[in-house]
């Protein structure tokens, strides 16, 4: 079985790979294709690749192209993680926000429109080869914005485009570990969009633990969520939000902790990653602490999870990450999990981005969102959940519509669709401001000159 991994020259790409490694059984992946626009990377990726592969016996095969026809042509399945104008885009994207005093983040807010509006024609064009030349494949994505951009893709590839995010596995597992509970044998009462959900429930046993979790303010403010949101507010709301509702419920707090940071995450990223793979290309000198390319690559990887959301946690007055924190909801596992379950008929329970169908009345049947989902050989079907709760429906459709407009400007090249996607955002709240960013990051970004009539 082939894989191929778009954005094959990106930090995490050896987290994907490592989880191949792992996969021992009958009918794994046995070759992966990585595809990038930057051969540089492609080199410094396949080597840390090579070191991990190395005495593994029948490791998956691993090529390297800058031709995306080649690189799609007959895959079985395909990962998507690409980042159009890299992390210097992203830092620009955070960098024009804050300066009109509105969130930057690349996913969030000012920021994530600009990403999505400069991505959304890439992707689509990418769902448009992977009809023609693999019309069989299974896409899963992994770009940001993942929900919005698996949504531009499923116009083009209906249901055989599946968006994941490790966000609520990690949250889910979080509140499990507090509980002492089995997170593999929980039900996750999760919903929403992706970056924009709430854990309303965990089951376990045939009751849900997490009123137990609600009703005590100790264990409730010993993870993540508890520390940046308070006992308080996630007693008063009766869910745990995703971590990026730090963004809306805190928002203010949030700008000013970006303000005042020495750097925006994006450009933090920028220049550690610029470091890493800089490292990697001085085939001369030594990498990583142990002489080795998967070295240098563990040791930034160590790095960039401890510091993972650094100035929420500073508006929070909560201080560094708990070790017990620091692991993500391992999307890797969530995809290689998805790949089995349709390449095998191995029927799994996970939470992805899919088409709504029926599953939330306020929003249409096309519009993707990020709910628990069974799996099987026919693709992800999404669970039927109790309703949201009005202040939770109001986030969410108000930020459908953005994307709603993103998609349109995407689509017509119009200006006027683009403005009303920034103005519409609840973060930014201003038709003045709306126009004033997209000048500035059309300004910034070629990508973006579309839109410039």
């Amino acid at each position: 079985m082939r894989l191929t991994i778009l954005g094959g020259g990106g930090f995490r790409v050896p987290l994907v790979y490592g989880a191949l490694l792992r996969d021992r059984a009958e009918g794994r992946v046995d070759r992966v294709t990585l595809y990038d626009v930057d051969a540089a990377r492609l080199g410094a990726v396949a080597r840390v690749l090579a070191e991990q592969a190395d005495g593994v016996a029948d490791a998956p095969e691993v090529t390297v192209t800058t031709d995306l026809d080649d690189a799609l042509r007959g895959t079985d399945f395909v990962f998507s993680a690409i980042r159009v104008g890299g992390l210097e885009g992203r830092a620009a994207d955070e960098r024009v926000a804050l300066a009109e005093g509105v969130l930057g983040q690349e996913t969030v807010g000012a920021g994530g429109i600009a990403y999505g509006l400069r991505t959304i024609p890439v992707a689509v064009d990418i769902a448009r080869r992977v009809a023609a030349l693999a019309p069989d494949a299974w896409v899963i994505n992994f770009t940001n914005p993942a929900g919005l951009v698996t949504e531009a893709m499923s116009r083009v590839l209906g249901d055989r485009v599946i968006g994941i995010c490790d966000s609520p596995v990690g949250l889910g597992r979080r509140v499990a570990r507090v509980l002492g509970v089995d997170p593999d044998r929980a039900w996750f009462d999760y919903v929403g969009l992706n970056h924009l959900g709430w854990l309303r429930g965990l089951w376990a046993g045939g009751r849900d633990h997490l009123p137990r979790l609600l009703a005590d303010p100790e264990l409730l403010g010993s993870f993540e969520e508890g520390k940046l949101f308070g006992p308080e507010w996630l007693r008063s709301i009766g869910a745990i939000p995703n971590e990026y509702l730090h963004y809306y419920y805190f928002n203010r707090e949030a700008v000013r902790a970006y303000q005042g940071a020495e750097r925006t995450r994006g450009a933090y990223l920028r220049d550690q990653q610029a470091g890493f793979y800089a490292e990697l290309a001085d085939t001369g000198g030594t990498v990583g602490g142990d002489g080795s390319a998967l070295g240098a690559w563990h040791r930034t990887l160590a790095d960039r999870e401890a510091t993972y959301m650094a100035a929420n946690r500073d508006a929070a007055g909560v201080g560094e990450r708990d070790d017990e924190d620091l692991g993500s909801g391992g999307y890797e596992q969530v995809a290689l999990a998805l790949m089995r379950a349709v390449a095998r008929n191995e029927s799994a329970a996970l939470i992805l981005n899919v088409r709504n169908r029926t599953t939330l009345p306020a929003l249409d049947a096309d519009a993707v969102i990020e709910v628990p989902c069974l799996v099987d050989a026919n693709g992800a079907h999404p669970v039927s959940v109790e309703p949201l709760p009005y202040h939770a429906v109001g986030l969410v459709t108000s930020v459908k519509a953005v994307e709603r407009a993103v998609l349109a400007a995407a689509e017509s090249g119009s200006r006027d669709d683009a403005v009303r996607a920034f103005a519409l955002h609840p973060l930014v709240d201003s038709v003045a401001v709306a126009r004033r960013l997209l000048d500035a990051y059309t300004d910034v970004h070629p990508g973006l000159a579309y839109l410039r009539n």
